[in-house]
């Protein structure tokens, strides 16, 4: 695994010699960031070695190199999950590239389903917390020296700070519409059952999705701090429950991406 990883770096290094201080994971319908950003580069996953390539609509599948709020970025426009037949560490395996490209932080957004009777679509849910409920873990098998120990702790899997100044942002902006939360991530693809909703809610899940949660395991691993942000895109609360459909996801995703754009840029530029 070690040297798949070190071939990818080594060939995007060829390509780009931009040195991104953040890395940015964008999730469903959550595409629009890029166009904050001042590119350099663009490289297709199908063009670096080793990458898996998206297969899930809105997820184009391109690492962009440049600046936002005035620092360097390497951001993921389209991620991979588990669902779509790749194996956790070939769902992480651009995590550990990002760090070996130097990224001392790492920011990742979701499109989740709000467990919550108080949620609204297109409401913005910052993790503080989450539940893993995939039947795989990145880390098992032989451990990564060169990126962390056997045994991460994760009693902190979201940076606390990055949490406090998100919550300041969202204040200072008058964003009422920024929550706090736990998200729960399940392997999917098919949504949850009403009994599953509600079995989500009492084991302490705000809001649930299919992502991040094996790129945070593998982030914390490598000890670096990561600050996640979901956008309710569909509501799961009792008498809100409505059938979904990937086309309102994208439309919910698209009403909030402004505000969730506003503030990640604002967060990355105080750092």
């Amino acid at each position: 695994m070690i040297h798949k990883i070190r071939e990818a770096t080594d060939y995007i290094q060829q390509q780009c010699s931009a040195k991104p201080q953040f890395g940015i994971i964008l999730g469903t319908g959550l595409g629009a960031l890029v166009k904050e950003i001042d590119i350099k580069i663009s490289l297709p996953y199908r063009d670096i070695p080793h990458f898996p390539v998206s297969t899930v609509e809105s997820h184009s599948g391109e690492l962009i190199f440049g600046t936002l709020g005035g620092k360097e970025v390497v951001v993921m426009k389209g991620r991979f999950h588990y669902y779509e037949g790749y194996n956790m560490k070939e769902v992480t395996f651009p995590v550990r590239v990002m760090k070996l490209l130097g990224i001392e932080k790492l920011f990742i957004s979701n499109a989740a389903g709000g467990l919550k009777p108080e949620h609204e679509l297109s409401d913005l849910m910052i993790i503080k917390d989450h539940i893993n409920l995939h039947y795989e873990n990145p880390l098992t098998g032989p451990n990564l020296d060169e990126f962390g120990i056997r045994f991460p702790d994760m009693s902190e899997p979201y940076d606390l700070e990055l949490v406090q100044q998100a919550k300041s942002i969202a204040q200072e902006l008058k964003m009422t519409q920024v929550k706090e939360g736990v998200y729960a991530s399940v392997p999917g693809p098919n949504l949850e059952t009403p009994a599953e909703y509600r079995y989500l809610n009492i084991i302490g899940a705000d809001a649930v999705g299919m992502s991040t949660v094996p790129e945070v395991i593998v982030a914390r691993h490598m000890n670096l701090p990561v600050f996640a942000i979901s956008i309710i895109t569909d509501l799961c609360a009792p008498g809100k429950l409505q059938k979904i459909t990937i086309e309102s996801v994208l439309a919910s995703a698209a009403a909030a991406e402004p505000h969730m754009t506003r503030l990640i840029k604002e967060l990355i530029q105080r750092q």
